[in-house]
């Protein structure tokens, strides 16, 4: 990693999960696919996941031969922008998955596409060891930096105790951690370990807690190691929440690291927009479905702003939930402070031109 991608990640942005946007014939459409980084980049965003669970894990299946082309899209309509604006580069960010000879074979692949960390997921590894867990580990961050990866159980199937992350944390290409189990003592489980490793400065922490997200950010975790102090941030976020309404997020974000830096108290309202958030993200992550319509509610809110005419996953099983379309259009009824839409109505034009 150079120096400003490292310095970027440390200070904390903004990263979307990026979706992927299908036609009528199950194939990426390209231009609206641009559109959407460009929309990302435009609304401040400092870094891009893909091939991550928002772009639909379905697409690493050698069979249906997306992984490839999805980020090859995403990584030069990235540039494209950097040249056209002069706007740093953004951090970029591959989901890696699968058995360990193939998360080698996707980090090799997204190391020659320029990608600069690879988010790793260990849900093919349900039922091994910590040991393998970790040796898998170990081979990826030999090709490229990695993020660790706490995926919530409902759709891993797997609790990470806390003794992994604090051997997780003594790899020295483990460059972040995105935390992500929808479960706050598992949450400072990842913490507390990485408070304890020696190597609090060297990895940055992202919340993936789509539940929690300006909860995560605003607090200030401190764990007594040694007898003394050790504090921690989370600085950023990779959040599918956070794949609409982006240039809100840049905002929540901004607002608070001036709290933070200025150790200032936490305005009331920001604890109300916490809570509006979360209710915002229940309905779009359809939580009370148990997140079935998880990847289609993020989708239906990009169509409603026009990035796409219909929802398609490459799963048939994956789509809205009833009633979860109402739902989200009472939330933006009820909170349209909470979208971007006025952005996006005055540059889609812009982004959907090639």
């Amino acid at each position: 990693m150079n120096r400003d991608i490292a310095n970027k990640l440390h200070s904390g942005c903004v990263i979307p999960a990026h979706p992927l946007i299908l036609n009528g014939r199950h194939r990426m459409d390209i231009r609206r696919q641009k559109a959407l980084t460009r929309y990302y980049l435009s609304a401040g965003a400092g870094g891009l996941a893909v091939g991550v669970h928002t772009t639909q894990f379905a697409i690493h299946d050698p069979n249906i031969g997306l992984l490839k082309p999805v980020l090859e899209l995403a990584a030069e309509t990235a540039a494209d922008v950097v040249r056209k604006t002069g706007q740093p580069a953004p951090i970029l960010i591959a989901g890696i998955v699968g058995s360990t000879e193939q998360a080698v074979r996707e980090a090799e692949l997204a190391q020659r596409l320029g990608y600069h960390i690879g988010l790793l997921s260990l849900t093919a590894l349900k039922g091994k060891t910590m040991a393998q867990w970790l040796d898998h580990a170990r081979q990826v961050a030999a090709v490229i930096p990695i993020m660790g990866f706490y995926l919530q159980q409902s759709i891993s199937g797997m609790v990470l105790p806390e003794r992994f992350w604090r051997e997780l944390a003594d790899i020295p290409g483990l460059a972040a951690i995105k935390i992500a189990p929808f479960n706050r003592y598992q949450t400072l489980n990842v913490l507390e370990a990485v408070a304890h490793s020696g190597r609090a400065e060297q990895i940055a922490l992202y919340t993936g807690n789509d539940d929690s997200i300006l909860l995560d950010l605003l607090t200030r975790y401190e764990f007594m190691v040694d007898g003394r102090p050790v504090v921690l941030r989370i600085t950023g976020g990779l959040l599918g929440q956070w794949a609409c309404w982006t240039q809100k997020a840049v905002a929540y974000l901004e607002a608070v690291h001036r709290l933070c830096k200025a150790n200032d108290p936490i305005p009331p309202d920001m604890l109300t927009l916490a809570g509006q958030l979360t209710l915002a993200n229940k309905a779009i992550f359809d939580a009370d479905h148990n997140f079935t319509g998880c990847i289609p509610g993020i989708l239906y809110v990009l169509q409603r702003q026009g990035f796409l005419q219909e929802i398609f996953t490459l799963d048939p099983k994956e789509r809205l939930s009833p009633g979860q379309a109402d739902a989200i259009d009472r939330i933006l009824k009820g909170y349209p402070h909470l979208a971007d839409d006025d952005f996006v109505k005055a540059n889609i034009s812009d982004w959907l031109s090639d």
